[in-house]
């Protein structure tokens, strides 16, 4: 690669993840090949319908965002094609979109969605302000570095280990070798910490030379979040994300925060130092650095960062530069509009009148007070409305479905950019809001247990008599641009008989042009992979986003808590024994029971009824917390062997290929 120094021209124009970070595997399907599916061109209708999108105040303010993504280019590489570890992956390639610098919008993209792509393609090394620098356009996730006496503080090293090597290579190259004296994770998505070991090493941390910083509770979320629900979080997040679309007009063209998460090697280095309250205060490497600790934000612990000597705040990911999720699509714990918007009047009300800029950990800077003050009031505004306003209607006796078709920015509102969903969408934060407060029964009492959805499909695939009689009906209503309506009973007809592909290639149809409308990028996405998948005749193939590295920072209690999701409930049905672990190379012992069809553990005990006694690595219990199917080695018992034996063929293996689209 080299360094191109050429003054960056604005562009023409992504679990989990996710995502999202979000959200990458430890080697997963990069996507972007070239489709051998037939794919549509935008309807009349779509075509009506992306040009009524452009109906919005926000075009009186083209250009702010434009100049500010572009203040500050130093470098970047040309071109920007950074490949994975792993043979035959490419884990990130901006050049793939290239197609949107043509300074014209396809008609099978939103044009505020193509807006906010073009923005997201500008990519290099960006000095903020004299001191502060961010790596942009490399991952999903932007890389921050403070630069102190001696070397950097680098804040969220990116999705892989790949690109933050790359980022950090280009920042040394540029900016000349400094080492690194501390990393920040300001919260616990994936795309926030896995680049880590691009950036320094486990000895680097062991000797004490690089600090590692992360709100108080990063772990606990980091683990539950991302591995306990990590399979089929990783599944979701395909569709979320769109990594097998190919990269053009008719498939993946952003992600809102970034273009994707990149495809690489997943690391993770436990943190040395919690932050725990708002006011913490921290000085390294000469950096004095003020936090304001968040819960259920944008995650459930996150840190904002108040660089004094600098004037410039650090938002994490609390406050970017589109509405963000409530709930993510991927999947996670829902979060909370109104205390989300009470540490954004928190920052407004202890930083705002004082900071020059405001950064983030995704899209671009906003230089000038005036833009820090009305970027922390508007984004607040924003989500207490939905929170607020969602409340109100239920309270008038209206259901989720009900309340995400009514509500809608007020005008005052919808002229900032930053407010729009290329992300996150009003409808999606109005439902997850309904599901904060009251869950997922809407009082109904036919909505209290329904049938599986197969039985219910092919039962009211009968009552519509038949798929050859509904068919015709989906045409001519897909021919009227009723794309939702088609869209919801092809899908019945696919459930009764997932072998239809007549039935199948409706429903894609009707998804396509969704996608092609949606002006959030992981709902495109979404509609685009299922559309893709019903197309195809060939099995999905899974991949794990849960690497060795993540299981090696996980405590005892940790993995033992993962092998409880493992443990197949028919298979473990009528078993009743003890068993002694020994970690053998460590202090750690524990006593796990399995009867009832649950594992349960108790640290630091063992029993002397125990059936069987087993001794083992630790490198062995994560081996078998990632992959029960994989042999062991090192197992050392005493007692009943056959007891162990049963008790890893208990033990599940999960697949991310399952079936989301289709049955």
């Amino acid at each position: 690669m080299k360094i191109c120094l050429k003054e960056l021209l604005i562009a023409a124009i992504i679990m989990i993840a996710v995502i999202p970070g979000v959200y990458c595997s430890e080697i997963s399907v990069a996507g972007g090949a070239s489709s051998n599916t037939i794919r549509n061109n935008a309807t009349e209708y779509t075509i009506a319908a992306n040009l009524l999108a452009n109906d919005t105040p926000a075009w009186n303010n083209n250009e702010e965002d434009f100049r500010f993504a572009n203040q500050g280019f130093i470098a970047t590489d040309d071109p920007l094609i950074i490949p994975s570890d792993y043979p035959n992956y490419t884990s990130w390639n901006m050049e793939a979109f290239s197609f949107l610098d043509n300074g014209t919008c396809p008609d099978t993209i939103n044009p505020l969605l193509c807006r906010h792509a073009r923005l997201n393609n500008i990519n290099g090394l960006f000095e903020v302000v004299p001191g502060i620098y961010q790596v942009r356009g490399y991952d999903i996730t932007t890389m921050s570095l403070i630069r102190g006496k001696t070397g950097w503080i680098v804040i969220d090293p990116m999705n892989s280990v790949e690109t933050a090597r790359a980022a950090m290579s280009l920042v040394n190259r540029t900016l000349g070798y400094y080492p690194v004296k501390a990393v920040i994770y300001s919260h616990p998505h994936v795309d926030h910490y896995q680049g880590v070991k691009g950036v320094v090493t486990d000895e680097d941390v062991a000797s004490g030379d690089v600090e590692i910083i992360a709100p108080e509770g990063f772990m606990e979320h980091a683990v539950s979040e991302n591995v306990y629900a990590g399979t089929a979080m990783q599944r979701r997040a395909t569709y979320m994300y769109g990594l097998p679309l190919p990269r053009d007009e008719k498939g993946l063209v952003d992600n809102g925060l970034g273009k994707y998460p990149a495809v690489g090697r997943a690391s993770l280095i436990a943190p040395t130092i919690n932050i725990n309250r708002t006011g913490q205060t921290l000085t390294i490497d000469g950096v004095k650095m003020e936090f304001q600790y968040n819960t259920n934000t944008e995650a459930p612990v996150e840190i904002n960062i108040w660089f004094p000597d600098l004037k410039a705040l650090f938002m994490a990911e609390n406050c970017v530069g589109t509405l963000h999720n409530i709930l993510t699509l991927r999947g996670a714990q829902v979060r909370d509009p109104l205390s989300w918007a009470k540490f954004l009047d928190e920052a407004r009300q202890l930083y705002g009148d004082k900071a020059d800029v405001v950064f983030t950990a995704h899209n671009w800077p906003r230089f000038g007070n005036d833009k820090v003050i009305e970027l922390l009031e508007n984004q607040r505004d924003m989500y207490k409305y939905i929170n607020d306003q969602t409340l109100n209607l239920m309270n008038k006796g209206y259901t989720m479905d009900e309340i995400s078709n009514m509500i809608v920015l007020p005008e005052s509102l919808q002229e900032y950019w930053y407010t729009h969903g290329f992300y996150g969408q009003i409808y999606m934060g109005v439902k997850a809001t309904y599901q904060k407060y009251l869950g997922f029964y809407d009082a109904n009492p036919i909505n209290l247990q329904r049938l599986p959805p197969e039985e219910f499909a092919r039962n009211i695939t009968e009552y519509m008599g038949g798929a050859d009689v509904v068919l015709p009906k989906l045409a001519k209503d897909y021919d009227a641009g009723r794309y939702e309506l088609v869209a919801s009973i092809a899908n019945y007809l696919v459930f009764a008989d997932p072998t239809n592909m007549e039935a199948r290639k409706m429903e894609a149809a009707a998804l396509e042009q969704l996608g092609y409308q949606a002006e959030s990028g992981p709902a495109r996405n979404a509609y685009l992979v299922g559309a893709q998948e019903l197309r195809s005749t060939k099995p999905v193939q899974g991949n794990t986003m849960i690497s060795a590295d993540v299981m090696s920072a996980m405590s005892l209690s940790e993995l033992l808590d993962y092998l409880a999701v493992r443990l197949n409930g028919t298979k473990s049905d009528g078993e009743d024994f003890k068993m002694n672990l020994d970690i053998n190379n460590t202090t750690d012992i524990a006593l796990i029971q399995v009867k009832n069809s649950v594992l349960e553990y108790w640290l630091n005990e063992s029993s002397a009824d125990a059936n069987v006694t087993v001794y083992m690595p630790r490198k062995t219990l994560e081996q078998l917390a990632l992959n029960p199917s994989v042999p062991l080695a090192d197992v050392i018992t005493t007692g009943d062997a056959s007891v162990f034996e049963r008790f890893i063929g208990m033990l599940d293996v999960f697949n991310s290929g399952f079936n989301i689209i289709l049955p």
